[in-house]
């Protein structure tokens, strides 16, 4: 409450409208009813809010009179506020750096995959099978969104995670975090870690030497 003083009613005359506020430090100050800014008459004993200035004749005279308690609420919701939107830009700054994370992560994981193939550890069918099935999974989580928000036949959870845990992983989490679906419900968070954990057991069967002849076949 910059630049402003508080006091308490100490005189009020209704029928001449004006009265003395005074102030922490035992001033008496002058106020009209023009200046008393609640929809109401002013009471004895109340606490206010004021401002210092003067009348057209150069006397000192209480301004912008304001109930105490309503100044404190409107106070309290400018703070709250204030906290809302810290906290709104909090999450949305938290929401911006994971997208990075989570989208480095998929490129990543898609580059060690690579690295393999051009050492001789892997095939570049697992690069596709991986590939063609992040696309088709992201794809599912598109269309299970747009069923969600019409209200058409949803995808099964079922189906999210079988394709996530045949490979598809990077498509859900990809997914997950730019379309913002499947991305709150911790049931389905903690089955969609447990596809990635399936996942990568099944990669480093490959790398051990088995399971590319059931990818040849598919591909």
């Amino acid at each position: 409450m910059a630049n402003k003083q508080q006091g308490q009613i100490k005189k009020w005359q209704d029928d001449k409208g004006f009265g003395f506020i005074e102030t922490d430090n035992g001033e008496s100050v002058f106020f009209h009813i023009n200046e008393f800014k609640a929809r109401r008459r002013p009471e004895v004993g109340e606490q206010v809010v004021f401002t210092v200035g003067r009348d057209n004749q150069g006397r000192t005279q209480a301004k912008e009179v304001q109930e105490l308690q309503f100044v404190q609420q409107k106070m309290a919701q400018k703070n709250q506020q204030i906290r809302q939107r810290n906290a709104k830009r909090s999450a949305q700054a938290s929401f911006e750096s994971g997208q990075k994370k989570r989208l480095f992560l998929g490129a990543g994981f898609y580059g060690v995959l690579i690295l393999l193939v051009l050492t001789d550890k892997l095939s570049w069918l697992v690069v596709a099978w991986y590939a063609i099935l992040g696309i088709i999974t992201y794809g599912m989580y598109a269309k299970d969104k747009a069923a969600a928000q019409s209200g058409d036949w949803r995808t099964p959870e079922s189906t999210l995670h079988l394709l996530s845990a045949l490979g598809g992983w990077v498509g859900a989490m990809v997914a997950q975090t730019y379309l913002r679906h499947k991305s709150q419900k911790p049931d389905f968070r903690m089955a969609y870690y447990l596809t990635v954990v399936i996942n990568m057991a099944g990669l480093l069967f490959v790398l051990a030497g088995g399971g590319l002849g059931f990818l040849e076949e598919l591909l």
